[in-house]
């Protein structure tokens, strides 16, 4: 049975230690082999779009692009549908590999056998 992190970050830069932990823990998990599925929700939604985790930082914090960058390059990104559509983020907005998806997306990830999931 394969083992999937699911990370909902809820936070960006208005929560900046919370937003970094999720990015961080979802590296991490990827780096070490896990299935790791990241759900950019609320103000992290903005990290979906092209340049944006490259504005974001934080002392003794690992760069969230390069985080971003990881996470991209081996598990899947999702930004949530509705938080997308509060701030005029299509499809063809955001960074390649990034979807844009909803609550039962979610809910089916977070449900999947041998599924965990954290919420930041």
């Amino acid at each position: 049975m394969a083992r999937t992190l699911v990370v909902k970050a809820t936070a960006g830069a208005d929560a900046p230690e919370r937003c970094a932990q999720a990015f961080t823990v979802a590296a991490t998990a990827a780096a070490a082999g896990v299935e790791v599925s990241l759900w950019l929700t609320g103000e992290s939604t903005w990290f979906a779009l092209p340049g944006r985790a490259e504005q974001f930082a934080l002392p003794h914090s690992a760069p969230l692009a390069e985080l971003l960058h990881v996470i991209l390059t081996t598990g899947r990104v999702t930004a949530c549908t509705q938080c997308a559509a509060r701030r005029d983020i299509g499809p063809g907005d955001v960074l390649p590999g990034v979807r844009i998806a909803g609550a039962a997306v979610f809910v089916e990830e977070t449900m999947a056998e041998g599924a965990r999931a954290l919420v930041y």
